[in-house]
């Protein structure tokens, strides 16, 4: 749930926290980078990019988000 808010924040959608430094930085830098590096990201950080890119490229992606901090189930 914690990182599920923190791309909400970023992404300015409401049920957002603000991350520490460090964590905001590199979630604007996953959701900026192209596939390449957004993949390099991914080995190291995976739960970040696993919620940048839903909150991208998923259709309902920011509602899924919050769902998830809220603490509810998401069907995959």
């Amino acid at each position: 749930p914690t990182t599920a808010r923190y791309v909400l924040h970023a992404f300015g959608a409401s049920g957002g926290w603000r991350p520490g430094n460090f964590t905001e930085s590199l979630i604007s830098l996953i959701a900026r980078a192209d596939h390449d590096n957004a993949a390099r990201l991914a080995t190291i950080y995976p739960a970040e990019a696993a919620a940048v890119r839903i909150a991208k490229y998923d259709e309902n992606g920011i509602a899924t988000l919050q769902a998830l901090a809220a603490g509810k189930q998401v069907a995959a």
